[in-house]
């Protein structure tokens, strides 16, 4: 799907039921291969980072999993999503990248399949999150640049790559998604 279309088709972000949020709906693959959707997370809170193993943030792995456990029970769930757009950073496959997780930073939140973040190959998941109707529209600027989605599948929230994940204005607009 072009950014065009994609873009398009993603007007009225922000007034979508939760059935309808583009960010449910943009088909993804697992780490594993497997086909899937953000939709198995509705009712839960998102972070949804743009990860990659060979970055000067590549650390933040650590706090990730350390936000997700710490707020998983409350319903908040991590993923992350491996991109080579920005200097070519994560240049494994998909077996590499679950490796370098699993053992580096011990990470169990969901990993999902590199995706284009930039570009004319840019995914559907990053012409919602990033587009004209986003609330903060605007390209990624760099890896582990962090949105947060509401339980009924709404942007509220981007934080940019230097934000760590223990970091007071990241964690308050957790508790606050998670509240409501």
């Amino acid at each position: 799907m072009s950014c065009l279309v994609a873009l398009c088709c993603f007007s009225g972000l922000t007034s979508l039921s939760a059935e309808d949020s583009p960010v449910y709906a943009a088909g993804l693959k697992t780490i594993d291969g497997t086909a899937a959707t953000l939709k198995e997370h509705a009712g839960k809170a998102i972070l949804i980072v743009n990860v990659a193993s060979e970055c000067g943030y590549t650390p933040q792995y650590a706090g990730l999993e350390t936000l997700y456990q710490k707020y998983k029970a409350q319903g908040l769930v991590v993923v992350g999503m491996p991109c080579n757009d920005f200097g070519g950073q994560e240049p494994g496959t998909e077996a590499d990248i679950k490796t370098f997780c699993s053992t580096n930073y011990r990470v169990t939140f969901p990993l999902y399949s590199k995706v284009a973040i930039l570009g004319e190959a840019k995914h559907a998941l990053y012409a919602a999150l990033t587009g004209p109707q986003a609330p903060e529209p605007g390209e990624v600027k760099w890896t582990f640049e962090k949105f947060l989605i509401s339980r009924d599948g709404k942007i509220v929230a981007r934080f940019p790559s230097g934000v760590e994940p223990d970091a007071a204005e990241l964690t308050t607009a957790i508790e606050a998604a998670l509240a409501k």
